[in-house]
C-alpha cells in the first residue's frame, strides 16, 4: 500500500475502482486503454470488402498508396501516422495472388517499423491454403511458408475465414482467429430455400464431412458425402455417393471451388440419384479457368458464395451465382479484437 500523505490517496484512486458507498475495492486495477486508436488499411486485392468493413465500424479507411515500379517491384506508401495504433490490414488471397501477398507483407512491415502498437493481417481467403501437407515426395508445405513470412514481416495477429484445413492455425506462433461462414450459410438456407426441412446437406469430398455434419445437425436434417478419387490436381477420376438423396433438395457445401469440376460432377451425380434440386454453397468462390461456364451449364438452382473474394464480374457472367456478405462478421471480429472482447460469439451467430 502507498504511504499516507500527499499523493498517496491520489495513487489509490487512479489505480483502483472504488465504491463511493463502502469505500472498499470492488473491481481491481483500472488499466490504461491498451489500444486507444484503430487504423484499417486496404490492400489492392479486395478494396470493396475493406470499404464495407470500415462502413460497418463507422470509421474511414487509412490512406495508403500501392504501386509498382517499372521493374514490377511493389512500392507501398502509408499516408498517415500509425505510431501507437492498432493497425488492421485487409488483403485477401485472390487475383494476382503472389503480388497481393508481397504487397501485404510490405504493408505489415511498413506499419511495424513505423511503431504501430499491433499489426493484424485480415486475410479473408488465406493464400496457398491447399498446400498444407507433404502429400508426395519433395512437395513443399507452402501454407507453412506463408505463415512464416507473415510472422517475419511483423504480423502480431491473423484474422481469416474458413481455412482449408484448421490445422494451418498451428503453423503460426502468433494468435490466429479462424472465423466461420457457417452462421451466415445457415441463415441463407433458412431464408432462401423454402423446402429446406426436406433437404440434405452434401459434402463433395470426404475432407468436408465435419463441415456438413455440423450444418446438418444445426438444421436437424440428414447429410451425405461423395467420395472422389483424383487422377491429378483439378481432374476427377471417379465419384461414389454415400447417402440417400432421392426426392430431396441437395445442398452441396464446401469451403472453396476453383475450376468447379468437382461440384459440377457432384451435382450431376446427385440429380442422377434422384435429387429434386441442387444448390451449392461455398465460402471462397475462386472460379478460375472454365469455372463460370461450367456453372452455367450445370444443373444448379443457385451457386452461393461469400465475398471473401471479389465476385462482381462472376455475377455478371452467371445469373446462378448469388452472394452472401460476410463484411459484418469481419468487422465485428475487428471490433471485438480491438476492444479485447471474445470473438467466439461469431462462431455461432451472425452480427445484426
Amino acid at each position: 500500500m502507498p504511504a499516507a500523505g500527499a499523493g498517496g490517496a491520489a495513487v489509490l484512486e487512479s489505480r483502483y475502482a472504488v465504491s463511493s458507498e463502502s469505500r472498499h475495492i470492488v473491481v481491481g486495477p483500472i488499466l490504461p486503454a491498451r489500444m486507444p486508436n484503430i487504423k484499417i488499411f486496404s490492400g489492392s486485392s479486395h478494396p470493396d470488402l475493406a470499404q464495407r468493413v470500415v462502413d460497418r465500424l463507422g470509421i474511414d479507411l487509412g490512406k495508403v498508396v500501392t504501386k509498382k515500379f517499372s521493374n514490377l517491384e511493389t512500392c507501398v506508401e502509408i499516408g498517415e501516422s500509425v505510431r501507437g495504433e492498432d493497425v488492421y490490414i485487409v488483403q485477401s488471397g485472390c487475383g494476382e495472388i503472389n503480388d497481393n501477398l508481397m504487397e501485404m507483407l510490405i504493408m505489415i512491415n511498413a506499419c511495424k517499423i513505423a511503431s504501430a502498437a499491433r499489426v493484424t493481417a485480415v486475410i479473408p481467403c488465406f493464400p496457398y491454403a491447399r498446400q498444407d501437407k507433404k502429400d508426395k515426395s519433395r512437395a513443399p508445405i507452402s501454407a507453412k511458408l506463408v505463415a512464416n513470412m507473415l510472422s517475419v514481416a511483423g504480423a502480431d495477429h491473423i484474422i481469416t475465414m474458413d481455412l482449408h484445413a484448421s490445422q494451418i492455425q498451428g503453423f503460426f506462433d502468433i494468435p490466429v482467429d479462424n472465423l466461420y461462414a457457417e452462421p451466415a450459410v445457415l441463415k441463407w438456407i433458412r431464408e432462401n430455400i423454402p423446402e429446406w426441412r426436406n433437404a440434405i446437406i452434401v459434402s463433395p469430398d470426404a475432407g468436408g464431412a465435419k463441415r456438413v455434419t455440423s450444418i446438418a445437425d444445426r438444421l436437424n436434417i440428414e447429410f451425405a458425402l461423395i467420395h472422389k478419387e483424383r487422377k491429378k490436381a483439378n481432374e476427377i477420376a471417379s465419384m461414389v455417393l454415400v447417402g440417400d438423396v432421392k426426392d430431396r433438395v441437395a445442398i452441396l457445401v464446401d469451403d472453396m471451388a476453383d475450376t468447379c469440376g468437382t461440384i459440377c460432377h457432384a451435382a450431376e451425380k446427385l440429380m442422377e440419384a434422384g435429387a429434386t434440386k441442387t444448390y451449392a454453397i461455398l465460402t471462397h468462390g475462386i472460379f478460375s479457368g472454365p469455372a463460370v461456364s461450367r456453372i452455367n451449364n450445370a444443373c444448379f438452382e443457385a451457386v452461393v458464395v461469400t465475398n471473401t473474394i471479389p465476385q462482381e464480374q462472376h455475377m455478371k457472367d452467371s445469373d446462378k451465382i448469388q452472394l452472401i456478405d460476410v463484411s459484418n462478421i469481419l468487422a465485428e471480429a475487428i471490433r471485438r479484437t480491438h476492444n479485447g472482447e471474445s470473438v467466439s460469439f461469431l462462431f455461432n451467430s451472425v452480427p445484426l
